[in-house]
């Protein structure tokens, strides 16, 4: 059974990574990476690894795609025009050679790693132990991250404040 879940949630986030990939809609681009993000917490879940799948949900699912969206209406646009499909035909070519290289290296690395195999449970006390380092030992980096974080969505909005309107629609 837990085979068929994982062939699920695997499924899913291909699909919602393609999604993301092929959307012409920004968007709908940022909900399919909503969908890859659930998905890859299910497969956190299915490794017994609860405290990565609920940080994946409230990090990445919750913080990140929130803000993606809200830039996108921020800014306005919401769909990709083709003018970069049609002019640059070489970047399609240079793109699917490039995730080919990556696919096989990742294969390479899954089938050549001495823990392609292995099945371990979570150690005990695992969340107490990365609790006490990142609010102990790691609190400054940790901060620094969150500053980091806050300066670049406010230069992202005050940037967008300063461009041209959307496409289709005049200027006032």
């Amino acid at each position: 059974m837990e085979w068929f879940f994982f062939a699920l949630f695997g499924i899913t986030a291909l699909v919602g990574s393609i999604g993301v990939v092929l959307s012409k809609n920004a968007v709908h681009s940022a909900l399919f990476l909503l969908l890859n993000f659930v998905s890859t917490a299910m497969l956190f879940l299915l490794l017994g690894a609860q405290f990565l799948a609920m940080a994946q949900i409230l990090v990445y699912a919750g913080a990140i795609v929130v803000m993606f969206i809200f830039v996108v209406m921020l800014i306005g646009y919401e769909t990709v025009d083709d003018f970069v499909a049609r002019e640059r035909p070489a970047l399609r070519t240079a793109a699917v050679a490039l995730a080919v290289i990556f696919l096989a290296g990742l294969g390479y690395a899954f089938w050549a790693s001495p823990w392609s195999g292995a099945k371990g449970a979570p150690a005990d006390g695992a969340v107490e132990k990365v609790g006490t380092l990142l609010f102990q030992s790691y609190l400054l980096p940790f901060e620094l991250a969150s500053v980091i974080l806050l300066a670049a969505m406010i230069g992202a909005i005050i940037l967008a404040g300063r461009t041209k309107p959307p496409l289709g629609k005049p200027e006032e």
